[in-house]
């Protein structure tokens, strides 16, 4: 009769948590530089005399020399953060989407699609004012101005 060892399979064995460790030679202390002679050796890894032996130099620090962030050139001026950038659509355009004419708002004419919503709109005077178009809320160039207003139209500044 063979024994009971024999005839089972054996068990697979199953890895724990308590059976994890690190590789030899992995983990080592953490060597600290620069912390008397008795720590690790005369000079701590640092080399012979100089900046870098006694003390930590400033990052960008090039010994003397230059430094890059000082030898490129320098972005001049200044950009107000309160400037409006302007939507810009222009008469030809208008007369495609309003050919009746009418009151055009910026609303109006984020519905169409000209511009989006939320954003101040100016009209510029590119084309020719075909119908009378009241504007309205929107601003208006000179020329833009003229146009409408020799078509029968109107400015609002609301």
């Amino acid at each position: 009769m063979a024994s009971k060892n024999s005839t089972q399979a054996e068990e697979p064995q199953i890895l724990r948590m308590h059976d994890l460790h690190p590789a030899p030679g992995a983990k080592r202390d953490r060597i600290r530089v620069g912390r008397g002679e008795g720590s690790k050796g005369k000079t701590s890894g640092r080399g012979m005399k100089g900046t870098k032996a006694r003390y930590q130099v400033r990052p960008g620090f090039e010994g003397g020399q230059l430094p890059l962030y000082m030898r490129l050139p320098k972005l001049r001026g200044f950009k107000s953060p309160f400037k409006q950038q302007f939507q810009v659509v222009n008469l030809n355009r208008l007369s495609e989407l309003f050919p009746d004419g009418g009151e055009i708002t910026a609303e109006a004419l984020a519905e169409h699609g000209a511009v989006r919503s939320g954003r101040p709109v100016k009209v510029l005077g590119e084309g020719e004012a075909k119908a009378a178009f009241t504007l309205k809320g929107v601003k208006v160039s000179a020329s833009a101005k003229t146009k409408i207003e020799a078509a029968g139209g109107s400015v609002s500044q609301d």
